[in-house]
């Protein structure tokens, strides 16, 4: 019943949106009843709805220009055909009206409206209110920071306002079912939320380590009011940069993910196989996307393996060198201008381009774990119901294979499911040995048995 008032609510915006569409054109053209203002067509009344629609709009306090733009994006998914009247010729020139916008698309065989479409429906008979236009379309305003209006990027030489106008396929479904699907759950979302049930007492890292860390969190508590009470905003840039770089397992993801926790904040781990793409330009759009959602959320936005993204410029020497470079300069604007925390892992320190590397605040180094480091990670991985059997010397095994924390939680595994399978909870010292065995053979090493 919900979803069914839900759809009748929009209906009603969409068959306002249509009369709109009407009149502005009948007034614009100067055909039959061109003396009546598209102003004075009544807005639907939604005060008594309590549908996802009707509550969001009463909520955020949106205007007639608001809904307008709302209805304008979403016809082509609800009723697409009353926007056709957009398909009409100018007999002068024998071609559609430029001044209408839109584009069309070989999936799609309606009309698509773009921000000049919007700009045509408010201004074309008051010049004065494409200000008003230009507002609903900025990026400051709240249909954009909410990601509700998505107004899509054009080419350099393409005005803004000619990108597509649509709706994100989150709030529409909002808006129909009342169910709001969490942005990590939509197909096309390249970055998943991460987290973790350890504290900061589960991590065993070096002090220099800890002191960096420190300073990222004071960030994430103070961040705010430096830039804001305090007036940094004049002299630096907005947010926070950090790269994180050292053999795999030292625990750099862990710890960002502690960052996020202890700061009350999502970390979203950046899925680089949905970044990177062979087509020119397609992973700055990409990248867009995770950019444009997290400007105005607390998020932590973390690389891992970065260099794939943020490695070392080459001499322009093909096309192909010449596009890498400019989207490693764009990833460059977009991260410096991100006023959140940004954090790049990587095994090399080396690999990262220099131009990101000067404009970090952390370069924090995570080392392989030395003989006391391990023996601490070993005394935490097996401090539960899976132990290590008393004829095992945990000290002797810390002090002989080098192993990051990483590969430990690998070995528990192992041993635990060894244990399990026997029906106890205790692991003998060959499963440990395997175990550790197991870890070597993937970096390629041998394990020298010592007892």
């Amino acid at each position: 019943m919900e979803t069914n008032n839900a759809l009748y609510v929009i209906r009603s915006e969409i068959d306002w949106l249509s009369e709109v569409i009407d009149q502005v054109i009948r007034s614009y053209l100067m055909q039959e009843g061109h003396e009546r203002n598209w102003k004075d067509i009544a807005v639907p009344d939604i005060s008594e709805e309590n549908d996802a629609y009707s509550q969001t709009v009463h909520e955020w306090g949106l205007s007639k220009y608001d809904r307008l733009a709302l209805a304008l994006a979403m016809a082509p998914s609800i009723r697409p055909e009353v926007l056709d009247i957009f398909f009409g010729r100018n007999q002068l020139y024998d071609r559609g009206f430029t001044e209408f916008g839109g584009i069309t698309d070989t999936h799609h065989s309606g009309f698509i409206p773009t921000g000049q479409t919007l700009i045509f429906l408010m201004a074309a008979t008051e010049p004065e209110l494409r200000y008003e236009a230009m507002k609903v379309l900025s990026q400051d305003h709240l249909l954009y920071k909410e990601q509700v209006l998505v107004l899509s990027q054009t080419d350099d030489h393409i005005p803004n306002q000619n990108g597509a106008l649509t709706i994100s396929e989150r709030w529409l479904s909002y808006f129909l079912t009342g169910i709001k699907p969490k942005i990590e759950q939509t197909i096309s979302f390249p970055a998943q939320k991460i987290s973790t049930n350890l504290e900061w007492k589960d991590v065993v890292l070096d002090e220099v380590v800890m002191d960096h860390l420190q300073e990222i969190n004071s960030w994430l508590d103070h961040g705010d009011t430096l830039m804001g009470e305090w007036g940094l905003d004049r002299m630096i840039k907005p947010g926070y940069r950090a790269l994180f770089y050292g053999p795999p397992g030292t625990g750099k993801t862990l710890t960002a993910t502690l960052l996020g926790k202890s700061s009350g904040r999502d970390v979203y781990r950046v899925d680089l196989s949905m970044i990177v793409s062979k087509y020119i330009g397609e992973t700055e759009k990409n990248l867009a996307k995770v950019f444009d959602v997290a400007q105005h959320r607390k998020w932590i936005l973390f690389f891992d393996e970065a260099d794939a993204l943020f490695g070392k410029r080459t001499i322009a020497n093909s096309s192909n060198d010449r596009h890498a470079n400019q989207q490693t300069s764009y990833l460059l604007q977009r991260i410096e201008d991100f006023p959140g925390v940004v954090i790049l892992a990587s095994n090399l320190k080396a690999n990262m381009d220099d131009a990101f590397t000067r404009r970090f605040q952390a370069m924090i180094h995570f080392t392989m774990p030395g003989p006391e480091d391990r023996y601490q990670l070993w005394s935490n991985a097996f401090s539960g119901t899976c132990q290590l059997s008393q004829d095992i010397d945990l000290w002797s095994i810390a002090e002989n294979y080098e192993l990051a924390g990483g590969s430990i939680i690998n070995v528990l595994r192992y041993c635990a499911l060894s244990a399990v399978h026997r029906g106890d909870h205790i692991v003998q010292y060959d499963e440990l040995i395997k175990g550790i065995r197991q870890e070597f053979k993937k970096e390629n090493r041998t394990v020298s048995v010592t007892k």
